[in-house]
């Protein structure tokens, strides 16, 4: 079984905004074309185009219809992918030691050459983030691209998760929990940043920003300067006009 760190340096990570993120599965999109065309391992496509599709995806988004009692009912779309967790189970359930957390950054990563297939982790983890590779048999999780975010040949500003740097609507956000002044950090203290299911006590360091309570709007009525008498028709042509009017 392998051991976790006491501590990390780092605690790099995600926060996700439940209320700005759309639901347009890009930051999905990207996750699979970066660690499938990079440095990491492909992710695997099986009947890619037919009817019995099968692969290995890092990032999955789910969509609910949420109906809190006071207040109207709204969609909330819910990004998930693994979240780096502090006592994370998937690390110390493995046989082999293939899975491991980073003491350096806290980021949890899976050793391809050394894992054996035998899906304890994914068991042990209570989110589903972890999946098995159909083609190559070996476990797959979100790597917070480590090949990226520590690259020396792209640009400053490309050194963040693909998922990150990809989303239109910025509900996602990278960055060390550890450090205080830190864009994620200082977004969690602001707008009260959540676990996912704490109850498991697995402490993950990913964080979602809980979606802003929606309020009834009263539908709008028409002002005076919008509103425009139009005189009767006579004739045939008020006929008509009563006539399509009745017709709604």
């Amino acid at each position: 079984m392998t051991s976790l760190p006491g501590a990390t340096q780092k605690r790099l990570g995600l926060v996700i905004d439940l209320d700005t993120c759309v639901g347009c599965h890009a930051c999905a999109v990207n996750c699979k074309e970066w660690n499938t065309s990079a440095g990491a391992s492909p992710l695997s496509d099986v009947d890619a185009y037919g009817a019995d599709v099968s692969g290995a995806w890092l990032n999955r988004i789910h969509t609910f219809e949420v109906t809190p009692e006071n207040a109207p009912a709204q969609i909330v779309h819910f990004p998930k992918s693994c979240l780096h967790c502090d006592d994370a189970p998937c690390v110390t359930v493995c046989p082999t030691g293939a899975s491991y957390k980073r003491s350096e950054d806290g980021i949890v990563l899976v050793d391809e050459d050394m894992c054996i297939g035998c899906g304890l982790c994914a068991w042990a983890c209570p989110y589903g983030a972890r999946e098995m590779d159909p083609v190559e048999n070996v476990m797959k999780k979100c790597t917070l691209c480590v090949d990226r975010i520590y690259s020396d040949t792209l640009p400053e500003e490309d050194r963040i998760p693909a998922c990150v740097r990809t989303c239109p609507s910025s509900a996602r956000h990278f960055g060390d929990f550890n450090d205080p002044a830190s864009n994620v950090s200082q977004l969690v203290a602001e707008r009260g940043g959540i676990d996912l299911m704490p109850e498991m006590g697995t402490r993950p360091v990913n964080k979602y920003l809980p979606p802003r309570p929606k309020t009834a709007t009263p539908p709008a009525q028409p002002s005076a300067s919008t509103r425009m008498d139009t005189p009767k028709a006579d004739g045939f042509l008020g006929w008509l006009d009563a006539a399509l009017d009745k017709l709604g």
